[in-house]
């Protein structure tokens, strides 16, 4: 797997489950953002050229592919990388596997970097850009 691919691992307790015994649909997103601190602790240097700009990184769309059940106790890898950046947008792609290694899930989130002074998205670029360009995998790379 990449190094610009970060990976956190995951233990599904009782509070995430729903009423069937399975993960709660909103959980994962819950799981996914825990995947994005954790490529942003990865990346340091990613998240020291936003805030040197003055960028945040704002969630804009997120599609999920919810692909199998996840159950009390099952260890769960939660992989985040970005996969394209674009002139005013990026996509984040995020893919959770069981320690059977069954996909569990899979989503592709768009997020903007919000100009923190004019509160409005602001284009990818300078440095930032540098640095974002600089970790852009393809999806194959999560298979590896």
């Amino acid at each position: 797997m990449s190094t610009a691919i970060s990976s956190v691992a995951l233990r599904v307790r009782g509070y995430h489950l729903d009423g069937y015994g399975h993960v709660n649909n909103a959980r994962y997103l819950e799981f996914m953002e825990e995947g994005r601190w954790a490529f942003f602790d990865d990346h340091p240097r990613l998240i020291n050229q936003l805030h040197k700009a003055g960028r945040a990184f704002v969630v804009v769309n997120l599609n999920i592919d919810y692909r199998a059940a996840a159950v009390q106790n099952d260890d769960l890898q939660i992989m985040t990388g970005i996969v394209d950046v674009g002139e005013r947008s990026a996509i984040c792609h995020h893919r959770i596997v069981r320690q059977d290694g069954v996909l569990v899930a899979q989503a592709d989130l768009t997020f903007v970097l919000l100009d923190m002074k004019a509160n409005k998205a602001a284009p990818i670029e300078g440095d930032v850009r540098e640095v974002f360009e600089g970790l852009v995998v393809d999806k194959d790379a999560f298979l590896a």
